[in-house]
Protein backbone atom coordinates (compact mmCIF):
# COMPACT_ATOMS: atom_id res chain seq x y z
CA UNK A 1 0.00 0.00 0.00
CA UNK A 2 2.87 2.36 0.59
CA UNK A 3 3.83 2.28 -3.07
CA UNK A 4 0.21 2.80 -4.12
CA UNK A 5 -0.19 5.74 -1.79
CA UNK A 6 2.99 7.32 -3.02
CA UNK A 7 1.85 6.84 -6.58
CA UNK A 8 -1.50 8.46 -5.81
CA UNK A 9 0.26 11.53 -4.45
CA UNK A 10 2.44 12.10 -7.52
CA UNK A 11 1.27 14.77 -9.93
CA UNK A 12 -0.33 13.47 -13.08
CA UNK A 13 1.98 13.82 -16.05
CA UNK A 14 2.14 12.54 -19.61
CA UNK A 15 -0.47 11.54 -22.13
CA UNK A 16 -0.57 7.88 -21.07
CA UNK A 17 -2.64 8.68 -17.98
CA UNK A 18 -5.05 10.74 -20.03
CA UNK A 19 -5.38 7.84 -22.48
CA UNK A 20 -6.05 5.32 -19.68
CA UNK A 21 -8.71 7.54 -18.14
CA UNK A 22 -10.26 8.18 -21.55
CA UNK A 23 -10.65 4.43 -22.04
CA UNK A 24 -12.31 4.25 -18.62
CA UNK A 25 -14.89 6.88 -19.61
CA UNK A 26 -15.46 5.33 -23.04
CA UNK A 27 -16.27 1.91 -21.57
CA UNK A 28 -18.26 3.38 -18.67
CA UNK A 29 -20.77 5.12 -20.91
CA UNK A 30 -20.68 2.56 -23.72
CA UNK A 31 -22.31 0.13 -21.27
CA UNK A 32 -25.15 2.51 -20.45
CA UNK A 33 -25.65 3.70 -24.03
CA UNK A 34 -25.78 0.16 -25.42
CA UNK A 35 -29.11 -0.66 -23.80
CA UNK A 36 -30.86 2.40 -22.40
CA UNK A 37 -31.28 4.28 -25.70
CA UNK A 38 -33.54 1.70 -27.36
CA UNK A 39 -34.95 -0.08 -24.31
CA UNK A 40 -38.36 1.54 -24.80
CA UNK A 41 -38.49 0.20 -28.37
CA UNK A 42 -37.42 -3.28 -27.23
CA UNK A 43 -40.08 -3.40 -24.52
CA UNK A 44 -42.81 -2.14 -26.84
CA UNK A 45 -41.82 -4.74 -29.45
CA UNK A 46 -41.88 -7.53 -26.83
CA UNK A 47 -45.32 -6.61 -25.51
CA UNK A 48 -44.05 -4.85 -22.37
CA UNK A 49 -45.04 -1.31 -23.28
CA UNK A 50 -47.06 -0.92 -20.07
CA UNK A 51 -43.87 -1.49 -18.03
CA UNK A 52 -41.69 1.08 -19.82
CA UNK A 53 -42.40 3.67 -17.13
CA UNK A 54 -41.36 1.27 -14.37
CA UNK A 55 -38.21 0.24 -16.25
CA UNK A 56 -37.15 3.86 -16.63
CA UNK A 57 -37.99 4.60 -13.00
CA UNK A 58 -35.32 2.21 -11.73
CA UNK A 59 -32.50 4.55 -12.81
CA UNK A 60 -33.70 7.47 -10.67
CA UNK A 61 -34.36 5.14 -7.72
CA UNK A 62 -30.91 3.61 -8.14
CA UNK A 63 -29.38 7.09 -8.31
CA UNK A 64 -30.69 7.71 -4.82
CA UNK A 65 -30.25 4.27 -3.23
CA UNK A 66 -26.99 3.36 -4.94
CA UNK A 67 -25.35 6.69 -4.21
CA UNK A 68 -26.10 6.45 -0.49
CA UNK A 69 -25.43 2.75 0.05
CA UNK A 70 -22.46 2.26 -2.27
CA UNK A 71 -21.19 5.58 -3.52
CA UNK A 72 -21.05 7.23 -0.09
CA UNK A 73 -20.73 4.32 2.33
CA UNK A 74 -18.68 1.61 0.65
CA UNK A 75 -16.38 4.20 -0.96
CA UNK A 76 -15.11 5.08 2.50
CA UNK A 77 -13.69 1.61 3.00
CA UNK A 78 -12.70 0.38 -0.48
CA UNK A 79 -10.39 1.98 -3.01
CA UNK A 80 -12.43 3.37 -5.94
CA UNK A 81 -10.78 1.13 -8.54
CA UNK A 82 -11.50 -2.01 -6.50
CA UNK A 83 -15.11 -0.97 -5.96
CA UNK A 84 -15.40 -0.23 -9.70
CA UNK A 85 -14.12 -3.71 -10.54
CA UNK A 86 -16.51 -5.46 -8.14
CA UNK A 87 -19.59 -3.52 -9.25
CA UNK A 88 -18.97 -3.93 -12.99
CA UNK A 89 -18.17 -7.64 -12.75
CA UNK A 90 -21.32 -8.40 -10.76
CA UNK A 91 -23.29 -6.05 -12.97
CA UNK A 92 -22.08 -7.86 -16.07
CA UNK A 93 -23.55 -11.11 -14.76
CA UNK A 94 -26.94 -9.46 -14.25
CA UNK A 95 -26.85 -7.96 -17.74
CA UNK A 96 -26.27 -11.42 -19.23
CA UNK A 97 -29.47 -12.80 -17.70
CA UNK A 98 -31.76 -9.86 -18.47
CA UNK A 99 -32.68 -10.78 -22.11
CA UNK A 100 -34.33 -14.03 -20.98
CA UNK A 101 -36.68 -12.01 -18.76
CA UNK A 102 -38.02 -9.74 -21.50
CA UNK A 103 -41.33 -11.58 -21.85
CA UNK A 104 -44.83 -10.55 -20.73
CA UNK A 105 -44.87 -13.39 -18.21
CA UNK A 106 -41.59 -12.28 -16.57
CA UNK A 107 -41.92 -8.53 -17.04
CA UNK A 108 -42.05 -7.70 -13.33
CA UNK A 109 -38.97 -9.84 -12.68
CA UNK A 110 -37.16 -8.03 -15.48
CA UNK A 111 -37.84 -4.65 -13.87
CA UNK A 112 -36.70 -5.94 -10.47
CA UNK A 113 -33.41 -7.36 -11.81
CA UNK A 114 -32.86 -4.17 -13.82
CA UNK A 115 -33.27 -2.19 -10.59
CA UNK A 116 -30.65 -4.39 -8.90
CA UNK A 117 -28.30 -3.81 -11.82
CA UNK A 118 -28.77 -0.05 -11.79
CA UNK A 119 -28.10 0.10 -8.04
CA UNK A 120 -24.71 -1.40 -8.91
CA UNK A 121 -24.11 0.74 -12.00
CA UNK A 122 -25.10 4.26 -10.91
CA UNK A 123 -22.38 4.63 -8.22
CA UNK A 124 -19.73 3.74 -10.83
CA UNK A 125 -20.47 6.97 -12.71
CA UNK A 126 -19.34 9.00 -9.70
CA UNK A 127 -16.47 6.59 -9.04
CA UNK A 128 -15.20 7.05 -12.61
CA UNK A 129 -15.23 10.82 -12.13
CA UNK A 130 -13.47 10.46 -8.78
CA UNK A 131 -10.70 8.26 -10.21
CA UNK A 132 -10.19 10.64 -13.12
CA UNK A 133 -10.16 13.86 -11.10
CA UNK A 134 -7.91 12.54 -8.33
CA UNK A 135 -5.53 10.92 -10.80
CA UNK A 136 -5.20 14.11 -12.84
CA UNK A 137 -4.30 16.08 -9.73
CA UNK A 138 -3.52 19.68 -10.66
CA UNK A 139 -4.17 18.94 -14.34
CA UNK A 140 -7.95 19.05 -14.00
CA UNK A 141 -7.98 21.06 -17.23
CA UNK A 142 -7.67 17.67 -18.97
CA UNK A 143 -10.92 16.40 -17.44
CA UNK A 144 -13.30 17.79 -20.13
CA UNK A 145 -11.24 15.96 -22.76
CA UNK A 146 -11.33 12.74 -20.72
CA UNK A 147 -15.06 13.05 -20.00
CA UNK A 148 -15.79 13.65 -23.68
CA UNK A 149 -14.79 10.03 -24.33
CA UNK A 150 -17.79 9.01 -22.24
CA UNK A 151 -20.06 10.74 -24.73
CA UNK A 152 -18.08 9.14 -27.58
CA UNK A 153 -18.61 5.74 -25.95
CA UNK A 154 -22.36 6.38 -25.79
CA UNK A 155 -22.37 7.42 -29.47
CA UNK A 156 -20.38 4.38 -30.61
CA UNK A 157 -22.66 2.06 -28.63
CA UNK A 158 -25.76 3.51 -30.26
CA UNK A 159 -24.29 3.34 -33.73
CA UNK A 160 -23.10 -0.24 -33.24
CA UNK A 161 -26.52 -1.33 -31.97
CA UNK A 162 -28.20 0.38 -34.91
CA UNK A 163 -25.83 -0.93 -37.57
CA UNK A 164 -26.06 -4.47 -36.17
CA UNK A 165 -29.85 -4.36 -36.40
CA UNK A 166 -30.28 -4.83 -32.64
CA UNK A 167 -32.28 -1.69 -31.85
CA UNK A 168 -35.40 -3.75 -31.04
CA UNK A 169 -33.54 -6.86 -29.82
CA UNK A 170 -33.06 -7.90 -26.15
CA UNK A 171 -29.46 -8.80 -27.06
CA UNK A 172 -28.57 -5.15 -26.40
CA UNK A 173 -28.08 -6.26 -22.79
CA UNK A 174 -25.57 -8.95 -23.74
CA UNK A 175 -23.54 -6.40 -25.69
CA UNK A 176 -23.47 -4.24 -22.56
CA UNK A 177 -22.63 -7.29 -20.44
CA UNK A 178 -19.48 -8.10 -22.41
CA UNK A 179 -18.21 -4.53 -22.06
CA UNK A 180 -19.15 -4.44 -18.36
CA UNK A 181 -17.01 -7.50 -17.64
CA UNK A 182 -14.20 -5.98 -19.72
CA UNK A 183 -14.37 -2.75 -17.70
CA UNK A 184 -14.45 -4.72 -14.46
CA UNK A 185 -11.18 -6.38 -15.39
CA UNK A 186 -9.72 -3.14 -16.76
CA UNK A 187 -10.50 -1.39 -13.47
CA UNK A 188 -7.77 -3.35 -11.71
CA UNK A 189 -5.24 -1.55 -13.89
CA UNK A 190 -6.54 1.95 -13.17
CA UNK A 191 -4.50 4.41 -11.07
CA UNK A 192 -4.84 3.89 -7.35
CA UNK A 193 -6.59 6.67 -5.47
CA UNK A 194 -7.31 6.42 -1.77
CA UNK A 195 -10.87 6.13 -0.43
CA UNK A 196 -12.38 9.36 0.85
CA UNK A 197 -11.62 9.88 4.51
CA UNK A 198 -14.51 11.09 6.68
CA UNK A 199 -14.22 14.78 7.53
CA UNK A 200 -15.10 15.95 11.02
CA UNK A 201 -16.97 13.90 13.56
CA UNK A 202 -20.47 13.82 12.05
CA UNK A 203 -20.72 11.24 9.30
CA UNK A 204 -24.51 11.56 9.38
CA UNK A 205 -24.30 15.24 8.40
CA UNK A 206 -22.00 14.36 5.50
CA UNK A 207 -24.14 11.47 4.23
CA UNK A 208 -27.27 13.63 4.37
CA UNK A 209 -25.42 16.50 2.62
CA UNK A 210 -26.58 18.99 5.25
CA UNK A 211 -24.11 21.67 4.13
CA UNK A 212 -25.11 21.27 0.47
CA UNK A 213 -28.81 21.56 1.22
CA UNK A 214 -27.98 24.75 3.10
CA UNK A 215 -27.02 26.35 -0.23
CA UNK A 216 -30.71 26.58 -1.04
CA UNK A 217 -31.03 29.35 1.52
CA UNK A 218 -29.82 31.48 -1.40
CA UNK A 219 -32.96 32.38 -3.33
CA UNK A 220 -31.32 32.16 -6.76
CA UNK A 221 -29.98 28.68 -6.13
CA UNK A 222 -33.31 27.51 -4.71
CA UNK A 223 -35.07 28.69 -7.89
CA UNK A 224 -32.45 26.89 -9.98
CA UNK A 225 -32.88 23.60 -8.08
CA UNK A 226 -36.67 23.77 -8.35
CA UNK A 227 -36.54 24.45 -12.11
CA UNK A 228 -33.83 21.81 -12.64
CA UNK A 229 -36.06 19.25 -10.92
CA UNK A 230 -39.09 20.28 -12.96
CA UNK A 231 -37.28 20.25 -16.33
CA UNK A 232 -36.04 16.73 -15.55
CA UNK A 233 -39.66 15.53 -15.67
CA UNK A 234 -40.02 16.02 -19.45
CA UNK A 235 -36.39 14.89 -19.85
CA UNK A 236 -37.37 11.46 -18.53
CA UNK A 237 -40.04 11.16 -21.19
CA UNK A 238 -37.43 11.61 -23.92
CA UNK A 239 -35.22 8.85 -22.56
CA UNK A 240 -38.15 6.47 -22.05
CA UNK A 241 -40.24 6.97 -25.20
CA UNK A 242 -38.18 8.63 -27.94
CA UNK A 243 -36.87 5.32 -29.31
CA UNK A 244 -40.38 3.83 -29.50
CA UNK A 245 -41.58 6.98 -31.27
CA UNK A 246 -38.74 6.87 -33.79
CA UNK A 247 -39.63 3.26 -34.56
CA UNK A 248 -43.27 4.25 -35.15
CA UNK A 249 -42.40 6.99 -37.67
CA UNK A 250 -40.50 4.38 -39.67
CA UNK A 251 -36.86 5.00 -38.76
CA UNK A 252 -35.05 1.65 -38.88
CA UNK A 253 -31.64 2.58 -37.41
CA UNK A 254 -33.07 3.91 -34.16
CA UNK A 255 -29.85 3.46 -32.18
CA UNK A 256 -27.79 5.30 -34.77
CA UNK A 257 -30.37 8.08 -35.07
CA UNK A 258 -30.47 8.61 -31.31
CA UNK A 259 -26.67 8.86 -31.37
CA UNK A 260 -27.06 12.08 -33.37
CA UNK A 261 -28.12 13.68 -30.10
CA UNK A 262 -24.90 12.64 -28.39
CA UNK A 263 -22.87 13.96 -31.32
CA UNK A 264 -24.58 17.29 -30.81
CA UNK A 265 -23.86 17.10 -27.08
CA UNK A 266 -20.18 16.48 -27.77
CA UNK A 267 -20.00 19.47 -30.13
CA UNK A 268 -21.33 21.85 -27.48
CA UNK A 269 -19.56 20.37 -24.45
CA UNK A 270 -16.19 22.04 -24.89
CA UNK A 271 -17.78 25.43 -25.50
CA UNK A 272 -19.62 25.53 -22.19
CA UNK A 273 -16.90 27.15 -20.02
CA UNK A 274 -16.32 29.86 -22.65
CA UNK A 275 -20.04 30.53 -23.13
CA UNK A 276 -20.55 30.58 -19.36
CA UNK A 277 -17.89 33.27 -18.94
CA UNK A 278 -19.23 35.26 -21.87
CA UNK A 279 -22.96 35.22 -21.14
CA UNK A 280 -23.40 34.08 -17.54
CA UNK A 281 -25.62 31.33 -16.27
CA UNK A 282 -29.15 32.63 -16.89
CA UNK A 283 -29.07 32.92 -20.71
CA UNK A 284 -27.57 29.45 -21.04
CA UNK A 285 -30.08 27.82 -18.70
CA UNK A 286 -32.96 29.63 -20.42
CA UNK A 287 -31.82 28.53 -23.89
CA UNK A 288 -31.54 24.96 -22.61
CA UNK A 289 -35.10 25.01 -21.26
CA UNK A 290 -36.47 26.58 -24.44
CA UNK A 291 -34.71 23.89 -26.47
CA UNK A 292 -36.60 21.19 -24.55
CA UNK A 293 -39.91 22.86 -25.42
CA UNK A 294 -38.87 23.18 -29.09
CA UNK A 295 -37.67 19.57 -29.26
CA UNK A 296 -40.99 18.15 -28.07
CA UNK A 297 -42.94 20.50 -30.34
CA UNK A 298 -40.90 19.16 -33.26
CA UNK A 299 -41.73 15.60 -32.20
CA UNK A 300 -45.40 16.63 -32.02
CA UNK A 301 -45.45 17.77 -35.66
CA UNK A 302 -42.93 15.37 -37.24
CA UNK A 303 -43.84 12.20 -39.08
CA UNK A 304 -42.39 9.57 -41.37
CA UNK A 305 -43.09 11.56 -44.54
CA UNK A 306 -42.41 15.20 -45.30
CA UNK A 307 -42.14 15.93 -41.58
CA UNK A 308 -39.25 13.54 -40.97
CA UNK A 309 -36.87 16.52 -40.81
CA UNK A 310 -38.61 17.66 -37.61
CA UNK A 311 -37.90 14.32 -35.94
CA UNK A 312 -34.20 14.41 -36.83
CA UNK A 313 -33.92 18.06 -35.75
CA UNK A 314 -35.61 17.21 -32.45
CA UNK A 315 -33.02 14.51 -31.79
CA UNK A 316 -30.14 16.79 -32.85
CA UNK A 317 -31.26 19.42 -30.32
CA UNK A 318 -30.06 17.15 -27.53
CA UNK A 319 -26.73 18.98 -27.34
CA UNK A 320 -28.46 22.29 -26.66
CA UNK A 321 -31.02 20.71 -24.32
CA UNK A 322 -28.45 18.85 -22.24
CA UNK A 323 -25.32 21.00 -22.31
CA UNK A 324 -26.97 24.40 -22.02
CA UNK A 325 -28.93 23.30 -18.98
CA UNK A 326 -27.25 20.39 -17.22
CA UNK A 327 -23.59 21.15 -17.96
CA UNK A 328 -24.10 24.87 -17.37
CA UNK A 329 -26.06 23.98 -14.24
CA UNK A 330 -23.17 21.86 -12.94
CA UNK A 331 -20.78 24.78 -13.52
CA UNK A 332 -23.19 27.13 -11.73
CA UNK A 333 -23.47 24.70 -8.83
CA UNK A 334 -19.69 24.61 -8.53
CA UNK A 335 -19.59 28.41 -8.52
CA UNK A 336 -22.10 28.56 -5.68
CA UNK A 337 -20.70 25.63 -3.68
CA UNK A 338 -16.93 26.10 -3.94
CA UNK A 339 -16.72 29.07 -1.51
CA UNK A 340 -18.49 26.87 1.05
CA UNK A 341 -16.19 23.90 0.40
CA UNK A 342 -19.09 21.55 -0.43
CA UNK A 343 -18.68 21.18 -4.20
CA UNK A 344 -18.80 17.37 -4.24
CA UNK A 345 -21.85 17.28 -1.96
CA UNK A 346 -23.63 19.95 -4.01
CA UNK A 347 -23.03 18.10 -7.28
CA UNK A 348 -24.41 14.96 -5.65
CA UNK A 349 -27.44 16.90 -4.44
CA UNK A 350 -28.02 18.27 -7.95
CA UNK A 351 -27.91 14.70 -9.30
CA UNK A 352 -30.34 13.63 -6.58
CA UNK A 353 -32.92 16.24 -7.60
CA UNK A 354 -32.52 15.91 -11.38
CA UNK A 355 -31.71 12.28 -12.15
CA UNK A 356 -33.41 11.12 -8.96
CA UNK A 357 -36.57 13.04 -8.04
CA UNK A 358 -37.24 14.74 -11.39
CA UNK A 359 -36.70 11.75 -13.63
CA UNK A 360 -38.61 9.44 -11.28
CA UNK A 361 -41.61 11.76 -11.49
CA UNK A 362 -41.12 12.05 -15.26
CA UNK A 363 -41.02 8.30 -15.75
CA UNK A 364 -44.25 7.82 -13.83
CA UNK A 365 -46.07 10.76 -15.42
CA UNK A 366 -44.88 9.60 -18.83
CA UNK A 367 -46.20 6.14 -18.00
CA UNK A 368 -49.67 7.54 -17.31
CA UNK A 369 -49.65 9.43 -20.61
CA UNK A 370 -48.41 6.38 -22.52
CA UNK A 371 -51.06 4.19 -20.88
CA UNK A 372 -53.73 6.45 -22.40
CA UNK A 373 -52.46 5.60 -25.90
CA UNK A 374 -53.67 2.56 -27.90
CA UNK A 375 -51.76 -0.71 -27.56
CA UNK A 376 -50.04 0.04 -30.88
CA UNK A 377 -49.76 3.84 -31.00
CA UNK A 378 -49.92 5.60 -34.35
CA UNK A 379 -47.86 8.66 -35.24
CA UNK A 380 -50.92 10.81 -34.49
CA UNK A 381 -51.20 9.23 -31.04
CA UNK A 382 -47.55 10.07 -30.34
CA UNK A 383 -48.15 13.65 -31.45
CA UNK A 384 -50.78 14.01 -28.76
CA UNK A 385 -48.38 12.71 -26.10
CA UNK A 386 -45.47 14.98 -27.04
CA UNK A 387 -47.48 18.19 -26.64
CA UNK A 388 -47.64 17.64 -22.86
CA UNK A 389 -43.85 17.84 -22.22
CA UNK A 390 -43.55 20.62 -24.83
CA UNK A 391 -46.03 22.82 -22.98
CA UNK A 392 -44.58 21.86 -19.58
CA UNK A 393 -41.03 22.80 -20.63
CA UNK A 394 -42.25 26.13 -22.02
CA UNK A 395 -44.02 26.95 -18.75
CA UNK A 396 -40.91 26.06 -16.73
CA UNK A 397 -38.79 28.32 -18.97
CA UNK A 398 -41.18 31.25 -18.40
CA UNK A 399 -41.17 30.58 -14.65
CA UNK A 400 -37.38 30.56 -14.64
CA UNK A 401 -37.17 33.78 -16.68
CA UNK A 402 -39.24 35.75 -14.19
CA UNK A 403 -37.96 34.26 -10.90
CA UNK A 404 -34.23 33.62 -11.34
CA UNK A 405 -31.62 36.28 -10.66
CA UNK A 406 -27.96 35.50 -11.39
CA UNK A 407 -25.66 36.82 -8.67
CA UNK A 408 -22.45 35.15 -9.88
CA UNK A 409 -21.79 37.60 -12.74
CA UNK A 410 -20.61 34.78 -15.01
CA UNK A 411 -17.56 33.91 -12.89
CA UNK A 412 -16.36 30.33 -12.56
CA UNK A 413 -14.97 28.54 -9.52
Amino acid sequence: MADDSAHAMRPATGGSLTARLSVLMFLQFFIWGAWTVTLGLVMQTRGLGSLIANAFSVGPIASIVGSFLLGMAAARYLAPRLLMAILHLIGGVLLFVLPAMLTPARGDTFVLVLLCYMILYMPTVGLANTIALKSLGDRVDRFPFVRAFGTIGWIVAGMMIGWAGLSADPQIFRVAAVVSVALGLYSFSLPHVAPDAPKGDSIVRQVLCVEAFGLMRQRSYLVFIVCATLISIPLAMYYAYASAYLGTVGIENVGGTMAIGQMSELAFMFSMPLLYRRFGVKPLLLVGMAAWALRYALFAVGDGGDGLWAVYLGVALHGVCYDFFFVAGAIYTGTIASPKGVNAQAQGMLTLFTYGVGMLLGSQIGGLLYAALPATPSVADWHQLWWYPAIAAAIIAVLFQFTFRDTTKGTMA
